[in-house]
């Protein structure tokens, strides 16, 4: 236990140093450089405008949060219900399949103005497009993991006349918890994007909003500061995934897994 604590510890490190030498030399550059601040505002012009006016950022925040929320959760449920049926229908697969591989390297944002077209715009358009960006990853992940468990295993459980339930319960998922995983951090990290994509083709508010309007109105302070808002909220969810990940590998007893 102590020796997983300090791997753990020290893994924390090289993240941390790699943002102190980025700040650091954001700040360099422009500090010793010839770069205007409207250009490049210092590290300090963009602490000072979140300090000044924290409201906005926030409420902006929240905005940005629901949609992720609300869009992963439905193109997360909708990924792990067709990856089963991709996993355990064979017909099904053969059918599908295919056509999920290929629509995943599709640029989902040539999708929006259909659904511009489809919905109008608004929060239900943006919830839309996060549940699209997440469902793809966590499908293909899923079904690869529920397709992973070795046939000696299935074995096994039919000489003891275990059921199919007993079979998916017992063995597959938790041979594809990992995949499961790896499909829920490109997820979410995913649904950031989306969200902010979202804001900036069918909303009036949100962090991808309020970068919009920087951008429009020649404000580099108020992208970035927006930019460092959505970086930390990525960084959460992806916690979140992270911490729970090693909460089930736990319990399951899967660090092998890991």
């Amino acid at each position: 236990m102590t020796e997983r604590i300090t791997v753990t510890g020290s893994g924390a490190v090289y993240p941390a140093s790699a943002l102190c030498a980025g700040v650091a030399l954001w700040w360099a550059l422009t500090a010793l450089g010839d770069i205007p601040p409207f250009l490049l505002p210092a590290p300090d012009a963009v602490v000072a405008r979140l300090a000044g006016n924290p409201e906005l950022y926030l409420v902006n925040a929240l905005f940005t949060l629901e949609k992720v929320v609300y869009g992963g959760a439905i193109g997360i449920g909708a990924g792990i219900a067709l990856a089963a049926f991709v996993a355990y229908v064979p017909w099904f697969r053969r059918a599908v399949y295919p056509y999920l591989v290929t629509v995943r390297v599709l640029p989902k944002l040539a999708i929006a103005p259909l659904l511009l077209i489809y919905l109008g715009t608004g929060m239900t358009t943006a919830i839309v497009f996060v549940a699209l960006i997440t469902f793809f990853p966590l499908v293909l992940n899923t079904a690869a993991g529920l397709d992973r468990t070795p046939t000696a295993h299935h074995d096994l459980l039919r000489s003891v006349d275990a059921g199919p339930i007993e079979r998916i319960l017992y063995v597959d998922v938790p041979y594809a918890i990992p995949d499961i995983f790896a499909g829920l951090k490109q997820s979410v990290t995913l649904a950031v994007v989306g969200a902010v994509v979202a804001e900036w083709v069918v909303a009036d508010n949100g962090l991808g909003f309020l970068i919009l309007m920087g951008s429009e109105n020649v404000r580099p302070d108020v992208m970035l500061a927006a930019l460092v808002v959505l970086l930390l909220v990525g960084l959460a969810l992806y916690g979140i995934v992270v911490l729970v990940q090693r909460r089930v590998h736990e319990r399951l007893g899967l660090e092998t897994l890991d």
